[in-house]
């Protein structure tokens, strides 16, 4: 039986190769000639790229925090990986310095996103310590979040906003998932339980309340911190609160992907499985394979795309084809097509030297909307080196 499937899985391969128009390295190297020109501009201005506004103009991570300040250095890192270059590592740790002090902050939960991928990948390429020391600290930050009553790490502070004008108490939201990566990093880096142990309770809990029956998922839920009860299901930034956000379902669909990496429990693959399906099969899911920004937007096929949500789900079709025979890697070989002819890839030089175009951050808040978005990239460069690591 392993040798049938494996014989099945090789023909998929090579179908694949030669079906593709050009390889991942070729893509890889089409992509490193762009971001050289981001990279001349971020260490020449000492900030981290974002986005560019309306007049091509580029938009830097805000200031004092932003959510999004680790992808860029995560990216050069990877480049740095892929090339041997040391301009990319000068890149990531000029970046990085920016915001070491962060790891200390507790009003935030994107902790994860913002150092392990990018002093977790600085960490393992050169296993230097002082990397694996800025994780541990940064892991200890964001476990300070969690509440056992909820069983949820909470992802925003509820001050005098839009979040407590909502009535929010505890705010969970499914992005929050991909932040647990760390804690499972956390934990096997230094042997203590405790982290994984609350990635797995915030995983298993969003799992039981965030899911709906066909496998889509809310994007914010309120709990309330005393007795853990579900107080509302709503949306932040997607369409409706019953509609399926796109990124939110590409983070549902990673995040329970990295879960199965770590924990091997099948429960997390079964779920991850359950997202893939709703999204390849959902009749608003285009034919190129880059989502439109929510499932269920009033206006498709003439709403916005967002390719970063195509990227996020590439990478983590990628990975799940590891665990599913292959089961998923010919979807992710067609959306990393679209993202790579002219449609999505932005010409040299253009963009801001961003590699991808039509990106959407949120709707409702009139925030980068059809805007190069430095997490696009950065997920694209990833399912570019997973699809390179198959040979593809």
């Amino acid at each position: 039986m392993k040798i049938i499937k494996s014989t099945v899985l090789l023909f998929a391969l090579i179908a694949i190769s030669c079906k593709s128009p050009k390889t991942s390295e070729t893509r890889l190297k089409k992509s490193e000639r762009q971001l050289a020109g981001l990279r001349a501009l971020a260490l020449k201005e000492k900030k981290i790229p974002r986005s560019i506004n309306k007049k091509g103009e580029n938009i830097w991570t805000r200031q004092p925090y932003d959510w999004t300040e680790g992808f860029w250095p995560g990216t050069c890192w990877m480049q740095y990986e892929r090339t041997g270059d040391a301009k990319w590592k000068e890149a990531a740790i000029a970046a990085q310095n920016l915001y070491i002090h962060h790891k200390d902050l507790t009003n935030d939960h994107d902790l994860g996103f913002i150092f392990n991928n990018s002093f977790g990948k600085a960490y393992r390429m050169t296993g230097e310590e002082k990397y694996k020391q800025v994780l541990i600290d940064a892991a200890n930050s964001l476990i300070t979040r969690f509440n056992k009553n909820v069983g949820c790490i909470q992802s925003w502070d509820v001050i005098d906003n839009w979040q407590s004008k909502r009535g929010w108490k505890f705010p969970v939201i499914v992005d929050n998932l991909m932040n647990l990566e760390i804690l499972f990093e956390v934990s096997e880096i230094t042997g203590e339980n405790i982290y994984r142990k609350i990635a797995v309770t915030h995983a298993d809990t969003t799992m039981k309340n965030h899911f709906r029956a066909d496998g889509s998922s809310y994007h914010v839920l309120d709990y309330d911190p005393e007795t853990g009860a579900v107080s509302s299901k709503v949306t932040a930034q997607g369409h409706a609160d019953e509609s399926a956000w796109s990124r939110g379902q590409a983070w549902g669909l990673y995040a329970y992907t990295m879960c199965y990496r770590y924990t091997k429990d099948k429960k997390y693959l079964d779920l991850a499985e359950k997202i893939a399906n709703f999204i390849l099969n959902h009749p608003n899911y285009p034919e190129d394979g880059v989502p439109y920004w929510d499932f269920n937007a009033p206006d498709i096929p003439d709403e916005p795309r967002d390719a970063s949500s195509g990227a996020i789900i590439a990478s983590a079709f990628l990975e799940l084809s590891n665990y599913t025979d292959g089961k998923y890697l010919k979807h992710a070989v067609h959306i990393l097509d679209s993202l790579a002819s002219s449609a999505y890839t932005a010409e040299p030089g253009e963009n801001g030297h961003f590699v991808l175009m039509h990106n959407v951050g949120s709707i409702p808040h009139g925030n980068e909307i059809d805007v190069p978005i430095n997490y696009a990239d950065y997920y694209y460069i990833e399912a570019l080196c997973r699809l390179k690591e198959k040979g593809l």
